[in-house]
């Protein structure tokens, strides 16, 4: 089997490296890092295709470091303990270990747990690469003792370079056609030009489209089909169908989708759609969170299932999630407005000579409203 075009040509040098000039630019933290041997954890945030893999490998080559390379769809604390080895050699070693998580946040918050002393005795220097928010996937802390570089989606003029580095004629229409399809994810786009060369031996854009028309279920987590399938998803719930939200459920776990954005988007929904007219909704969504957090895939999308069927059966009732955005448009309308003198606070001996807190009743009937909004009813 032939190597990917896209390894063939992934940078090994950060001379080579195309674009996150805010990182490796003159003076900037990464290349100061490489170029000083400076030897810390962190994470990199950002897009597919972006360059996460490619800059680890950089860095761990440039600091003549131990590079090991996992995935967390597939590895666990074997593969930690394995990596690790013999902890009685470490002294005989010159070399820092690095360990490579690709994709960190499907690690599940035990799997970190375990990762984590490794990290701190300094038996392991963590580079972590995630698509999603560090703050959400990544345990406190581990989180703590990792530095987070947030990477940003190529642009036009870096996919422009990334696509001339594979030396295949791509004419200019072509090329436009593909740097729009890719969005900014330079391993797409390479491994689009591969296929494309590959299956029909020239590359125009109608080749490219039936390229990729042959891949099995396209699903681009920052594409328009990843927003029209969650958007589907909700509306499926919000209407009471949970076949379709079933149905589209499937669809997001079988590509790959991560079940704790799904998750997340069940505990906004408990509050936002169902609210009021069952409390127990929200208690459920963040069960199946937790449970997503703690078993992770393949098992938690049988928690996910448990969470939509249930959700989409709740009575809807929006009352809570509508008058909390009135009551934020007063907010903003009005700003600060005077907080009545009675239900102040009053720790100090002035704020009582100033009245604070006089004439409060645990019941009151009155509104505690400022004076300005009075009678003013948001929960209706």
């Amino acid at each position: 089997m032939s190597e990917p075009l896209a390894n063939k040509i992934r940078p090994t040098i950060l001379e080579e490296f195309v674009g996150q000039e805010h990182l490796v630019g003159p003076g900037k933290p990464l290349r100061v890092a490489i170029e000083e041997g400076h030897l810390f954890s962190f994470i990199l945030w950002g897009p597919p295709g972006s360059g996460k893999t490619t800059l680890a490998r950089i860095y761990a080559n440039a600091l003549d470091a131990e590079f090991h390379e996992i995935s967390a769809v597939d590895s666990g604390k074997d593969d930690i303990k394995r990596i690790v080895g013999d902890k009685s050699a470490l002294q005989f070693s010159n070399k820092p270990k690095i360990l490579f998580i690709d994709e960190i946040h499907r690690f599940n918050k035990a799997q970190q747990d375990f990762l984590l002393p490794y990290v701190e005795r300094g038996e392991l220097t963590l580079i972590g690469a995630t698509t999603e928010n560090p703050s959400f996937e990544v345990i406190s802390a581990l989180l703590s003792r990792c530095r987070v570089f947030i990477l940003n989606e190529h642009t036009e003029v870096d996919m422009d370079a990334i696509i001339k580095r594979t030396k295949l004629k791509v004419p200019k229409d072509a090329r436009d056609w593909l740097v729009a399809m890719a969005g900014g994810d330079a391993r797409q786009a390479i491994t689009t030009l591969d296929n494309t060369q590959k299956l029909y031996g020239k590359i125009t854009v109608d080749t490219l489209k039936e390229s990729i028309q042959s891949t099995h279920l396209r699903y681009d987590k920052k594409g328009e089909e990843h927003y029209n399938t969650i958007s589907a998803f909700i509306k499926s719930m919000r209407a009471s169908q949970p076949d379709a939200a079933l149905y589209y459920l499937g669809r997001m776990v079988e590509s790959g989708e991560d079940p704790l954005f799904i998750a997340r988007r069940m505990v906004i929904f408990a509050s936002e759609d169902v609210g009021l007219a069952q409390p127990t909704a929200l208690v459920v969504a963040n069960a199946v969170f937790e449970a997503c957090q703690m078993i992770g895939y393949p098992e938690c999308a049988i928690n996910l299932a448990h969470g939509v069927a249930y959700l989409s059966q709740c009575k809807k009732d929006k009352s809570a999630y509508e008058a909390y955005f009135d009551a934020l448009d007063d907010v903003r309308k009005f700003g600060n407005l005077p907080i009545p003198l009675k239900i102040r606070n009053a720790p100090t001996k002035l704020m009582k000579d100033l009245k604070y807190g006089k004439g409060y009743e645990r019941y009151d009937k009155e509104s505690y409203l400022p004076d300005k909004l009075k009678g003013k009813k948001y929960l209706k």
